[in-house]
């Protein structure tokens, strides 16, 4: 009877050896249980997370360096003209832009103000327009939508130095006044910048109408117009004022 228990112990002491063995083995086969296998998926899938928080770091660092470019890039795909802006325009499109016209420049009234030539007239928007964050072009073409391409006709005159009809209401008011050309110019840039954002002024302000204007009403040129303005706010009340500036940007940059 002992010799059948004991061997009966070796069998099964055997079987399970081999039965251990055959575990180990299968478990090898797999990685189950093989360190350098763990060890190596826990290294890929660390180059794997780095590589992800360097991808999103280039990317924050970019949106950082320059916040506004996705927002410009939606604006563009809407079709939309930002008001503020780096801009392509140079000083002589804008001086081919009026002569096109076949306007002739007012110089002996305007040389009054400072603005003996063309040149120097679109020089000063260029200036001032810049100083401010404003596109040059936006302004330029304002300008020579209000005035006619510096002929007036309304109900300010071209010695207000007035370019923009800035508290011309109607009914013959005629508006606001300014000492010189640059003032004038300064004032409409202002203007625009208060319809266009938020953010302060970076010179004296000059526009005496810089108070009642809600600020970032009208980011975009299309929306200077109150019909095509999504709150009914805006510059002036003609009908699809704003696209007909950009118009005229498109034609001046062509």
């Amino acid at each position: 009877m002992d010799w059948n228990n004991n061997t009966l112990k070796r069998y099964m002491e055997a079987g399970l050896a081999a039965l251990i063995v055959l575990t180990l083995g299968l478990a090898g086969a797999t990685g189950v249980l093989s360190p350098r296998a763990a060890e190596s998926e826990q290294t890929e899938a660390a180059v794997e997370e780095d590589s992800t928080k360097a991808g999103e770091e280039n990317e924050n660092k970019d949106a950082a360096s320059n916040p506004d470019a996705e927002e410009t890039q939606e604006t563009i795909a809407d079709g939309q003209y930002p008001i503020m802006g780096n801009s392509d325009v140079t000083v002589q499109e804008m001086v081919d832009y009026f002569n096109a016209s076949g306007e002739v420049y007012p110089a002996e009234e305007l040389s009054e103000g400072g603005a003996d030539s063309i040149e120097t007239f679109c020089q000063m928007y260029y200036d001032e327009a810049t100083a401010e964050g404003v596109r040059p072009e936006v302004a330029f073409a304002q300008t020579m939508k209000e005035t006619g391409f510096l002929q007036y006709g309304g109900d300010a005159s071209i010695e207000q130095f007035n370019f923009a009809g800035l508290g011309t209401t109607g009914n013959g008011v005629p508006g606001n006044s300014y000492p010189d050309v640059q003032t004038g110019i300064r004032a409409q840039i202002q203007h625009l910048k208060a319809y266009a954002t938020s953010d302060s002024l970076n010179q004296e302000c000059v526009d005496d109408r810089y108070e009642y204007v809600k600020k970032g009403s009208a980011p975009y040129v299309q929306w200077l117009g109150q019909q095509e303005n999504p709150e009914g706010l805006g510059w002036a009340t003609g009908d699809n004022y704003g696209y007909d500036i950009v118009g005229m940007i498109e034609d001046m940059m062509e």
